[in-house]
Order: structure tokens, then sequence, then C-alpha cells
């Protein structure tokens, strides 16, 4: 054992600096050349950036959902970033982060080459590189095992003026413990210790494998002692070290023994980290120990992407054969998740043995012969297609003809459409003579897409052909030709052909289409009318003008509509609204705040006192606390108009200051008295019947708050929230009845389908140490909602008690997932609380998570970090990102930015500029500066989203003046935007701007619809129903026109009232018109909500017929279609329940009962019925009762495109 090692561990150095170390054969990391652009103006810098976001949220995203990327996407992004130019710092360090293990179907030396690259040229295109990027290529070099001089590359750092910091020193020593080099490690120590540096668990981590390269393993499991000595306690990537020595030693008992000790002392490892094991065993040569690992994985969750990667790199590496067994251990779980009747499991592997040049025939024939996969052969022939590999394809297509598979002309395609680009005749007439070779007959698509284009003309190929001894149908060539020329344009040379005497009958179908294409390449030119909106030039006449405009000009627009009025120009009704909206005006009255003088205004001006004023003077009193003498007007008001309604804000102030005095009755006939007179809650409304009911609750009051929530909710005031349900459960917690506090929310969960203030119960548990029920109350939410969810509570518990070991145990549960919106709960609970010590933990116990977004992780806590001001948390956080190989986010660079320039701390990375600055910047300050089409349709719908809507109004303006033309979903995101404010006159406009605009095929509906539904958000439930009756009225021919989305808005939204209008018209369509499709949507609604009484009623009180519900279309659920047929009896279209039904079941019973009705019943099933049938008949094991439907061979005269081709029959 090392004791210089050790003694630098513990012991002050004095500082000196880092001796040169000999390079053994290493590489050097590519020099900072310094190369000098001008500097690229912020607008250009965030143009390109804005650019590429997508893309690299994609390259990132597939990093964290399946810890790869492909090398093709890399690429892709790469000479993106190229082309354009001025890369941002934070995208150079994605690309270089995703070099190393994520390239896992690249060889080492080609992800070296890569990343040279990828430094190289991006630094020449102006990139600045810090000590991030730096770290990021350590850590590229140690994942693809690249062997360079640790010294030189400290060398190139001083050179470029970028200082190494504790992450950079880590990973040097891991360096030289890569290659057994423990003298190095130990300089790089000592140089750490110099300058203070604390010495982490991947330290001794590294120390570890150097020890056990440099052939002592006595000393990489003294390393343990050292640990524990130094106060760090080993964990699972320590212990991987060991057994990943152990497996490169082929010591399979110490491996055994160390996987027993780590289940012994309570440490988890996971099944990447077993993988891992795998690996290493197999480079090694001991691929015979592979077995006895695989067995002990628990197929945690994350565990196929993770076993496919493993996969991948075993093929890399040449070592298929271990590659094949490990797929075969985990197909039982790629079987869960294939959605077709056809397996084809193994897709992955063997397309990576395709493009690794291995053979593959045996593998395929092993999955053939295991049923894993349906067709190995011919998914194989399409990879080698699309790598190009000539050879490969032929013999695969041999040996498919060898077991009796069918042979396609399209499974030639590509390879002649390589040929034709590269212009190589002699190859296409190599891959003509394989297809004769093999017995395919060419076709006309064959010769006239992709083989006679190879040549110059038609002549050449004949000649050629005959060269080469290729026999050739005469008819098929001549029908080629023929498409060829007409193709082309050629009328005249198509006319000499089709002339000629020697002209065999060929059949105008083989080339009609390339005759149509010829044709269309003669312009024809077409003259377009249009004509002026007078309608919507009124609108905007009278919009420009001013009140007292309207009043001088009275009669130039009064015989402005005598004019319109002779000519028969009708104005619609939708202009018409927006004409008399513009000329409403509203007046707010003043309101009396003091009370006494307001009391004594009452007394004296008693006789002349309105309902207005007494609704003033009861909030006043509410206001005050006044619960009697609120209550003495609300009782006066009554006797003089028992009609008049207060608005919902006054009568909730009323139902608090009552119940807050005791007078309980009287608080319940307010909220009864609500319901009578129809008085809308709103959201701000609700939350204070929360407040009112919090007040109750801090006074131990449950009685009151169950009167007063069994009332709202009774009553249909409003619907069961957390937040209304939440006060009951307040109150046990705050007495400490915890036992009560959980029957309450038993209670509430049962009555109302809600679980407030669960976190509260089971941390009050946790800190009261009360076991037996806190395992009663963890039943219960496993029972309710899942295992999963029960475990986030649990562990979010243990997290906010300081319970830190245990929290942990619970996040390294097998199979447990990342739940964003559960973890973002608990960080936004931490970061308003400024609660940073259970924060931290939950991010540094959230590293293996599967699926977890560690960018947000690390921004929360850096949220946290602003919030309290505390820089040196924040650097240690930057760290810690490093340690990980993480690529942040912008928006986390800059937030961490702020934080070190708010304390004048030196920022260690380039800030990249805030997109949306740098957008407005581009466009504002940039005359030539213009979005493209898609650029400005994205704009639109992130404006909407952001509530926006004037920005995307005049986006869209914008966008037709520069004659672009806008698409479909940003119109229709804009529209229905628009609607949800209310903004019926806004819409108008859009209709307007859009009318002509033909090509981008909008649904009919979308402007009624929409309109319809802004009118409803105004209160304006009359102009809704109007416009939608009227348009009916209108078009009683086109049943076509739904109006379900109106519908389901309104349902969503519990707008009672809305809906009794609705339901009313609807009456008066189906009564008045015959026109039943407003009946069928609301019938179609109520059904697929679960509002089957509410569709039953609407049957009985229309008295629908078949005929009339001709139009219906069936759901997909099974539940839905049972209930119509319930409510349907007599459906007159049974075979079409019928079928519907068989598509949903999956379970023989269900499927054979249904048949055995259908018998009964005499419905004859079609043939895609009686085909499902039989398959499950067939899986059940039972014999078919029926005749079963031939399957017909699919030919189509035109193949699909290449690449595509392949086709399993």
């Amino acid at each position: 054992m090392c004791t210089d090692l050790y003694t630098l561990l513990f012991c002050s150095l004095s500082s000196s600096a880092l001796p040169c170390v000999s390079c053994r054969q290493y590489g050097v990391v590519p020099e900072q050349r310094g190369l000098v652009k001008d500097e690229p103006s912020v607008v250009v810098r965030s143009k390109q950036a804005q650019q590429f976001d997508w893309a690299l949220a994609k390259l990132d995203s597939s990093v964290r959902r399946t810890g790869r990327v492909t090398k093709t996407l890399l690429l892709r992004i790469f000479h993106d970033i190229c082309r354009t130019g001025y890369p941002s710092g934070n995208q150079a360090l994605l690309m270089l982060r995703s070099c190393g293990s994520l390239l896992p179907e690249v060889p080492l030396a080609e992800r070296i080459e890569l990343s040279q690259l990828i430094w190289d040229k991006l630094q020449e295109l102006g990139a600045t590189y810090d000590v991030s990027h730096y770290n990021a290529l350590l850590k590229t070099y140690l994942q693809n095992e690249f062997r360079f001089s640790p010294t030189d590359f400290l060398a190139k750092m001083e050179a470029a003026n970028v200082q190494p910091n504790r992450v950079t020193y880590q990973r040097l020593i891991a360096a030289y413990c890569e290659v057994g080099d423990i003298e190095g490690a130990s300089t790089i120590l000592g140089f750490m210790k110099s300058k203070d540096l604390p010495i982490t668990e991947a330290v001794f981590n590294s120390l570890v494998t150097g020890h056990a390269r440099a052939g002592d393993m006595d000393s990489a499991e003294g390393i343990f002692s050292v640990m524990k000595g130094a106060g760090i306690e080993p964990g699972p990537d320590t212990y991987l070290s060991l057994l990943s020595s152990y497996a490169e030693k082929g010591d399979i008992a110490k491996i055994k023994q160390t996987l027993e000790t780590v289940e012994n002392a309570d440490i988890h490892l996971m099944d990447r980290d077993l993988m891992q094991v795998v690996f290493s065993l197999t480079k090694a040569g001991h691929q015979q120990y592979v077995p006895e690992i695989v067995e002990r994985m628990r197929h945690e969750r994350g565990y196929v992407p993770d076993a496919m990667n493993l996969c991948l790199s075993l093929i890399t590496h040449g070592h298929e054969e271990t590659a094949f067994s490990v797929l075969k251990s985990f197909t039982g779980l790629l079987a869960e998740s294939q959605t077709s009747d056809s397996p084809d499991l193994g897709n992955f592997f063997l397309r990576h043995c395709v493009n690794m040049d291995k053979n593959i025939v045996r593998f395929c024939k092993d999955l053939k012969d295991s049923g894993l996969h349906s067709s190995p052969l011919q998914f194989t022939l399409q990879c080698a297609l699309e790598a190009k590999k000539t050879g490969m394809a032929v013999e695969l297509m041999r040996r498919m003809k060898e077991e009796g598979l069918p042979l396609r002309p399209h499974y030639f395609w590509p390879l002649f459409t390589h040929y034709q680009k590269e212009k190589n005749i002699s190859g296409t007439l190599q891959a003509l003579r394989a297809m004769q070779e093999l017995g395919v007959a060419s076709d006309i698509d064959t010769f006239s897409i992709y083989i006679l284009p190879s040549f110059l003309s038609v002549d050449s190929a004949r000649t050629s052909l005959k060269e080469a001894g290729i026999d050739v149908d005469a008819n098929i060539l001549i029908a080629a030709e023929l498409r060829t020329e007409a193709s082309r344009g050629n009328l005249a040379g198509l006319f000499s052909l089709m002339s000629s005497p020697a002209l065999p009958n060929i059949d105008l179908s083989a080339f009609r289409a390339s005759l149509i294409s010829g044709f269309r390449g003669f312009k024809l030119v077409l003259l377009s009318f249009f004509v002026e909106n007078v309608a919507y030039f009124l609108y905007n006449l009278i919009d420009s003008m001013n009140e007292t405009e309207v009043h001088s000009k009275e009669e130039q627009i009064r015989e402005y509509f005598g004019l319109l009025k002779n000519m028969n120009i009708s104005i619609s009704l939708n202009i018409f609204r927006g004409i008399r909206n513009i000329l409403e005006s509203y007046q707010v009255p003043e309101l009396v705040k003091k009370l006494e003088r307001a009391l004594e205004l009452k007394i004296q001006y008693e006789a002349d006192m309105s309902p207005a004023a007494y609704a003033m003077l009861i909030n006043l009193c509410c206001r005050h606390d006044n619960a009697e003498e609120a209550l003495k007007l609300k009782m006066e008001l009554a006797r003089k108009d028992s009609e008049v309604a207060l608005d919902a804000q006054k009568y909730v102030a009323l139902v608090r200051v009552l119940s807050k005095h005791g007078k309980l009755e009287e608080a319940i006939d307010m909220l009864k008295e609500m319901k009578e007179k129809d008085v809308q809650l709103r959201d701000s409304t609700i939350s204070l019947l929360t407040l009112t009911m919090n007040t109750a609750a801090m006074k131990g009051d449950a009685n009151t708050i169950r009167r007063l929530q069994e009332t709202i909710f009774t009553l249909g005031l409003a619907k069961p929230s957390s937040n209304l349900c939440s006060p009951l459960i307040t109150c046990y917690l705050e007495s400490g009845n915890y036992a009560g506090a959980f029957d309450a929310t038993v209670e509430v969960h049962k009555q109302y389908n809600q679980m407030p203030k669960i976190h509260d119960l089971i941390c009050g548990l946790v800190e009261k140490g009360d076991a037996e029920l806190l395992q009663k109350v963890m039943e219960f939410l496993s029972q309710e909602r899942g295992e999963m969810m029960m475990l986030y509570d649990l562990y979010f518990a243990f997290l906010q008690t300081g319970r830190y070991k245990e929290a942990r145990k619970i996040i390294e549960t097998p199979g447990l997932r990342a739940r964003p919106t559960r973890l973002q709960w608990f960080a936004e609970k931490c970061i308003a609380a400024q609660q940073m010590e259970p924060l931290e933990n939950m991010v540094d116990m959230t590293f293996k998570l599967f699926e977890c977004d560690r960018d947000d992780m690390y921004h929360y806590l850096l949220r946290l970090c602003k919030e309290t001001n505390d820089w040196q948390k924040a650097e240690a956080t930057w760290m810690k990102m490093q340690e990980e190989n993480l690529a942040p986010r912008e928006r986390t660079l800059r937030l961490l930015a702020d934080i070190l320039k708010n304390n004048d701390k030196e920022v260690p990375f380039e800030v990249p500029e805030p997109s949306s600055f740098c957008f407005f910047s581009a466009t504002d300050q940039v005359p030539e500066f213009s979005l493209t089409d898609n650029a400005n349709n994205l704009l639109i719908i992130s404006q909407v989203k952001r509530c926006q809507m004037k920005d995307a109004l005049g986006t869209l303006k914008g966008m037709l003046q520069a004659d672009q033309v806008p698409s479909q979903l940003a119109i229709t995101r804009l529209v229905q935007g628009l609607a949800s404010e209310g903004k019926t006159q806004d819409i108008q406009e859009v209709e307007a701007l859009v009318k002509n605009l033909g090509s981008i095929k909008l649904s009919s509906m979308l402007f009624v619809n929409n309109t319809a539904l802004a009118h409803i958000k105004n209160e304006d439930n009359d102009s809704a129903v109007e416009l939608l009756e009227s348009f009916y009225i209108q078009n009683t021919d086109n049943q076509k026109s739904s109006i379900s989305f109106v519908f389901r808005k309104v349902l969503d939204a519990n707008n009672d009232a809305a809906l009794d209008k609705l339901s009313a018209m609807v009456e008066r369509l189906c009564n008045h018109f015959a026109s039943y499709r407003a009946a069928t949507d609301l019938f179609l609604i109520y059904l697929d909500t679960g509002r089957t009484e509410e569709a039953k009623f609407l049957l009985q009180v229309l008295s629908l017929t078949n005929q009339d519900i001709r139009c219906i279309f069936l759901p997909v659920q099974a539940a839905k279609i049972k209930a119509l047929s319930e409510l349907i009896p007599d459906f007159t279209e049974k075979e079409n329940i019928y079928s519907h039904l068989v598509k949903c079941y999956k379970d023989f019973r269900s499927a054979k009962a249904l048949y055995e009705r259908m018998q009964a019943e005499g419905v004859k099933a079609d043939e895609l019925t009686l085909k499902r049938l039989a398959l499950l008949y067939k899986e059940a094991g039972e014999p078919v009762p029926f005749e079963e439907p031939p399957i017909q061979e699919n030919r189509e005269k035109y193949p699909p495109p290449p690449l595509n081709y392949l086709v399993c029959n």
C-alpha cells in the first residue's frame, strides 16, 4: 500500500509548482489557438440561438430519456451551428458532453475524432471556452479511454488563461488511475492539498481503480478504510469501482462477496451499475460470468433503455454474442411494450449489427425460431439498404429466397437510387443483373424512375443493357420511355413515340400521371377578382370615429345605411353587434367608505334608498366586521324588494362575517339565497369562502366547516377543490389530533374525491413517531393514488422533517421514476419557505432517478440561492453541475451569473443573452430583419400562450402585409385565445383578414364557434344563441357543421346559464326547423363526459328517431358504446355498434359473449370484426366457431417510396 499517498490525503503540504510528469505515449489536448473574429452583435447571436434552441432541446431530451444520442442528430446540429456561426458557450458544452458514452453506437476512435472536430471548429467560430468546457473535454477523454498527458492538459489551460478547479483535478487523477499510474495521481493530490481543495468520494473511487490496474488489489480494498478514516462513507460508486476492478480480473467469487457486503450495508446498486460490471467482464474476456450478474438485475424503471445501450456498446466493441445474450434476457419487457400483433423485438440490435458489418444471419434465425421477431431477415435487409451496404443486401436477399420468402422489385430501389446519385452505370447494371439472378421481374416503375435516369438517353440504356447481356421486356422498356418523356414535359417527343406504328398496345394508366405532370409545367394565367367587404368597411369607419363625430355625422351615416339597403347589401349580424358595442358606454358609481356617516345618511334618506345603496352599505358593514348591522340591512332590503340579488362578493362577505360571529344558520341561508337567485361564484369569491372556513379552522370549529362545505357543494355553488376541502383537515392538525385529521381526510376523499393537506398530515406523523397511524395513512394513499404517488408523499415528508437517510431509501426504490410536477411542487415549497437543506438533499438524491431533469433540479437550487443571496452555495452548485457533466440551459447560466455579479464575483463562463430581449432587438433595430413564415407562426402561438392577444394579432397583420401565409394552427390558436378573453370584435377582424386565404383550409366552424364562446365569456348568452341559431337556420342542408366545441367548453366551465340557453336553442332547432346536428352534438358530449342522465333526458324531450341521429359517430370506449346502445336500444346500425365494441375488447370472455349476443340478435359481422374475433379465439386456445375470412394480399400498382418498402407478406 502506498503510504505516501495516504499521507497526502491527511497532511497539509507546502505549496509547490506541479512537476513535469513524463508522457507515456499520451495524446495532447487541442490547443486554444486564440483565433479572433469580429464580435457579433447581440441581435445576430440571439437570432441564431433561437433557431437552434429546438434542436438542442431535442438532443438534451434524448439524453435524459434514453441515455444516448445518435451520431446523425449530433452532426446535424453541429453542421447547422457551423453554417450559421457564432455558437454560444452553452451549445459548445452540450455538444462536447454528447461525444462520450452518450454515443454507444460509435467506436471510441470516432468519438474522439468527433470531439476534436467540435472543439476546434466551434473555437474557430468564436466560442469562448471556460473551465467547464475543459472539464467536459476531460470527461470525454475518460469515457472514450483516450490516453493523454495530464500535465500538457494543464499547460494548455494555463496558456488559455483558464484556471482549473476541483473537478479538473479530480478528472486528471482519474486519467492517471485509468492506466494504473498512482505516482501521477499522488502528484495531483498533492497539488489539490496545497490549494486546500476538498478530497471527495470521486477521488477515492479513482484510486480504487488506479491501485487495481496497477496490480495492487490489497491497496484498492484498503481505500475503503482510508475513506472511513477521512469521515467519508463509501457509497454505491465506490463499490462499483471495486466490482469493476474484480470484473477485469475475472474474480467472480470476490464480485459475489462484494455484492453481499453491499446488500448487508443497505446500499442500493442500480441495474445500470451492474451493467457496468457486465461490460467490464466482457471486455476482459470473462463472458462466462455475465449470466450470473444479469440474473441479479431487478428490472427497475429505465432498465430497458439502459440494457439497450449496454447491447449497443458491446456490439461496438466486437462482443455481439454477449450483447445477444443480454438482449434475450429482457425480451419479455420489450414484449410488454409491443402494440402490434407481429413481434419485432431486437430491431435496434439488428440495425447496429448491420452498421458494424457483423454476420447476423444466425441472430435472425434465432429471433425467428424463438418467436421474438416475425420478419428479422426483411428488417435486416431494410437496414442494409438504408446503410447502402450492397453486398450485404444482396446476400440477405439470397438467404430470403432460400427460405422461400418473396422478393419485391422495390427492394432494389434504394440500390438504384444510390447508383443514380453517384452516376454509377456499372453499379446500376450490376444491381439489375442481381435482380434477374434472384428471379425478380423489373416493372415499369423500376425502369422509369430508377434505371433510365442513370443513362444519358433511352438509346444508350438499350445499348448498355445489350452489352451487359441483360434481357428486358420490350413493352416495359417502351412504357418506361413514354413515362420518362411525359414527366420531362417533352410532349413533342412523346407524340412522336405514340405516333410510331411500331408502338405496342400500352395502357394509358401506365403513364397518365406523368403526362399530367408534364402538362402542369405549362403555366396558365388566371384572373382573380376581389369583392370589397362593405360591412367590414362600415365597422372600421364607425370604430375610427369618436362619440362627437358620430353625433355630428348622424345624417351621413343614415344616408349611407339607406344606400346599402337600396343596393340589397346586407350587414352580417356579427358586424352589427360590433357596431352596437362600440357605441355603448358605462358609468361607475362612487362608494361611501365611512360606515357611521353612511348609516346616518341611510336613516335620513331611507325612503329614497335604492337596492344598490343597500348593497354598498351591507358590504361596508361586512368590511367593518359588523354582523348585526349587516344582517339588519339585508333583511330590510328583502322586505323592500325580495327579488333583488346582491353580487357574489357581497354574499360571501355576509357569509364570512355571520359565521365568524356564531350566526351559522343565517350564513347558510345566504348561501341558499345565492342558489335561488342564480348568483355565480368566481375564483376570487371562492378564495373568500376558503378564508371564511380557515377562520373557523383556527377556532377548532369543525362543525361549522362541515356545514358550510356540505351546503356549498350540495347546492352546486362551487366544485369540491383542495382549497375548499383543506380547512376541515387544518382544524384537526392545528389541535394535534392526527387521528381525527386522517379520518377527516378519508371522509373528504370519499365524499368529494379530494385529498388536501396530506403532506402536513404525514409530516406530523413522522415527527410524532406514530408508526401505526402512519402505516394506515400509507396504505390508504397506496390504494387511492397508487404506490408511486404514495412513495413520493412519504419521500417529501422525510425530507421536510430532516430524515434524509430514510428519504434516500425511498427515492432509490427500484422502479421509481421522476415525476416532474411532484418534484417541482416540493422545490417551490422549499423556495417559498427558504429551506435550503431539504432542497439540496432532494437535488443530490435524485441524481440517478430515471428521467429526472437535472437542469431543473439545479435551477430550483439556484433560485433559492438567489432568494437568500448565498453566492457560496451557488458556486458550490456550479461545481456539482460540472461533476455531473451537465450542460445547463441558458436560463440556469443566466441565473447563476446574476447571483455572482450581484456579489461582485467573477463569472467563470460566457453569459448567454436572453432570447426574448434579442428577438425584439432584432425586429426593432435591424430594418432588413424579418422572420420566416414558420417563425412567425410559432411566435403567434407563443404570444397566445402568454395571453398577449394584441401582440399576436399584430404579428398576424404583419405576416399578411409581408405576403406571408399563416398556418392553420396559428390562426386557430389565435381565434381560440381571443374567444377565451371575450374579444368578439378581434375575432371578426381575424376572419376578415384571412377570408381570402383558401390554401390554409380552416375549419368552417372556427369563427362561428369561437365567436359564440366569446359572447358567452362576456355573459351575453343571448347573442351566442342568436348567432348559432341563425347559422343552423340558414344552413339547414349543412349537417356537418358541429358545435361540439362550444358545448364542451360550456360544460367544462360549469356555465349552467349558458347551457340552459343552448339547450333551449337545440330544442327549437329540432322542433321547428328539423335541424338535428346541434342536438346530436349535445347528446354525444353528454355521453362522452359521463352525463348519461342528461343524454337520456335529451332523447326523451326531443323524441329523436334513428333517422334523426344517423350522423352519430361512435366513441372508442366500450363503456360509452354500451351506454349509447342502452339509450337507443332500437338503433338500426347495430353492426356498427358491435364492430366498435369488438375493437374495444381485449379479453376473450367479453368478446365471446358479444359474439353470442350478435348471433342471438341476428346481427351479421363484417370481415374485419370476424378476423378480430378469430384472433381472440385462437389466443385463448378455443376453436373458431365460424369460417375465418381469408387474408387478401395487398398489391398496389404504385409501391411505397424507398426506405419504407419492406412488406412482411
